[in-house]
């Protein structure tokens, strides 16, 4: 019932992908996602070209199932994580970006046989990626974490549907059986998730910074621009408020300390970062004080996600994580998302509603 072209294309028992998130996507994850019947992508945008060869062969010891990976046009050595990626086709079936890449590159990965599966927030942008050539897009609603936009989920995914003939997939906000019954019934073909997965027994983040997540409610997640201009959603830490009630200088000096960390991080010149940000000025849509003050977000994040400093970081979350509660394993996550979105389809909602009680 729940068989799409997404699970076809990918290769998939459930239309549900894993979204790639920096430091969370890792191969334990995607592998544990894969080997459920969902759909993972490696979190490389935040990789160096050598620990994306590191992470593309584990996920390849972990699971031979189709997994995608995820980067980002502007992140330094790029054009080899990308020939990476290209020589690991039979396994990688799929690739996620932004705005990057042009017709070239994509038209690149479409003669290796890697769908293209960028992620757009506007009517606009996934107008632009089906001009340019790529295989679905995934329509992520204001309601989803990190970078997002104003217009909801039920609002903007209609529009897409609308505007394009590619698949499209629906996210922010999505973490359950109903709402891939929901995604279904207005048309796309399956759903992404990133918060939900990131609130799995495989995930890697350290159990301090999960309990911070699972105790937060709809009331403690907001969206703030003052990270690097734009518009992003996050749970309310200490840091968050200092952030939010710093001035112009104080975030220049962020910028400059997250650049820093960057170098060190991928061993990067000052020339190689700067060109970087020029290139998102260019292509990505952000001013270069935006760009630079990007470069301050990895590094706050770590401090969250892989150091297990909850309230010394960021954490990016969507909407939907003010209402999660359990940490299941995906095998567990991905079983019950297909139960209850047959039965959901089924017209059985009373025997799905005893299972969502048992599951809570």
């Amino acid at each position: 019932m729940i068989n799409t072209i997404l699970t076809q294309r990918l290769a998939c028992r459930v239309p549900v992908i894993q979204t790639a998130m920096g430091w969370i996507a890792e191969p334990p994850l995607v592998a544990a996602s894969c080997e459920a019947g969902a759909f993972g992508f490696l979190g490389a945008a935040v990789m160096t070209p050598a620990e994306a060869a590191t992470k593309i062969a584990e996920t390849r010891r972990r699971t031979s199932r189709p997994f995608g990976v995820n980067f980002h046009m502007f992140q330094p050595g790029a054009a080899e994580i990308v020939d990476r990626m290209i020589a690991n086709r039979d396994q990688i079936r799929a690739v996620s970006f932004g705005r990057g890449p042009d017709a070239t590159m994509i038209g690149r990965f479409r003669n290796a046989g890697i769908l293209c599966i960028p992620t757009v927030g506007a009517v606009k942008h996934a107008q632009k990626m089906a001009q340019l050539g790529v295989d679905m897009v995934n329509v992520q609603g204001g309601e989803g974490g990190g970078h997002t936009g104003a217009v909801p989920t039920t609002v903007l995914l209609p529009q897409v549907l609308d505007a394009i003939k590619i698949p499209v997939i629906a996210s922010g906000g999505f973490a359950d059986g109903r709402g891939l019954a929901a995604a279904l019934a207005y048309g796309a073909v399956g759903i992404a998730m990133g918060t939900r997965f990131l609130l799995t027994r495989e995930s890697p983040v350290p159990p301090q910074t999960k309990d911070k997540y699972l105790q937060a409610g709809t009331d403690d997640i907001v969206v703030t621009a003052k990270l690097d201009g734009l518009p992003q959603r996050m749970i309310r830490t200490a840091l968050v408020k200092r952030i939010e009630s710093a001035g112009p200088l104080a975030m220049w000096l962020r910028a400059f300390e997250g650049a820093l960390a960057m170098k060190r991080r991928t061993h990067a010149t000052w020339p190689e970062l700067i060109k970087a940000a020029r290139d998102m000025t260019s292509h990505g849509g952000l001013s270069f004080a935006q760009a630079m003050m990007a470069a301050a977000a990895p590094s706050l994040i770590m401090r969250a996600v892989v150091d297990g400093k909850p309230e010394e970081g960021i954490m990016a979350t969507g909407l939907v994580g003010g209402r999660l509660t359990d940490l299941p394993t995906c095998a567990e996550l991905v079983s019950r998302i297909e139960a209850e979105a047959e039965a959901r389809l089924a017209g059985d909602h009373e025997n799905n509603r005893i299972a969502q009680l048992n599951w809570n």
